[in-house]
């Protein structure tokens, strides 16, 4: 593995940057918005009462991102959840340089064609600070993950951490990077 870079990584560095750099009038490479990190996180409320889909989620999540999730648990009692402070209600994981951008690079080109009737990605999640959340509704979409073997089908939350100042520049970033965003023609016609 010694010299590997991920190919979405050198595509970064090679095209991407230089066409952010015309498009916003950058002076420097260093202003161009950069990928940060990536979190990906799954909500398991089932888990307060079966310890194996904790297990499961864990599982799914080091398959799917080749990285150990760490498990969060409850800061606050809810009795109508019959869910008490200290238990676990979810699974996360935080990547960042190399496994960041392969991740990156599967879900868009191997996970989300998979999604059934796929017409792209909303641009509407955007948080005014240039970071971009994106809700995955099953889990099977991510080939690393056997169907037969998946016993809940549930899904998770990827958010992505950039450097842009503003919503439109990380749109820019995350476009010029793969992520199939929906046609704005085509979204008017859907309504």
């Amino acid at each position: 593995m010694d010299g590997y870079i991920p190919r979405l990584k050198t595509r970064y560095h090679e095209e991407v940057v230089p066409a952010l750099m015309k498009q916003f009038g950058y002076k420097n490479v260093m202003q161009a918005p950069r990928l940060v990190k990536v979190n990906v996180n799954k909500g398991i409320g089932e888990a307060t009462q079966n310890k194996k889909v904790l297990a499961d989620a864990v599982e799914e999540m080091r398959l799917i991102t080749g990285q150990h999730p760490s498990v969060r648990k409850a800061r606050k009692s809810v009795s109508n959840f019959k869910l008490r402070a200290g238990m676990p209600v979810g699974v996360t994981v935080t990547l960042r340089g190399d496994r960041m951008w392969e991740f990156f690079d599967r879900l868009v080109t191997l996970a989300l064609p998979r999604v059934r009737d796929f017409r792209g990605v909303p641009d509407r999640s955007f948080d005014g600070r240039g970071n971009y959340s994106l809700g995955i509704k099953e889990q099977i979409i991510f080939p690393e993950i056997n169907v037969d073997q998946v016993a809940h089908i549930n899904g998770m939350d990827v958010t992505f951490v950039t450097t842009a100042k503003t919503d439109e520049e990380a749109y820019a970033l995350l476009k010029a990077l793969g992520m199939p965003f929906v046609r704005r023609e085509e979204e008017a016609v859907a309504a």
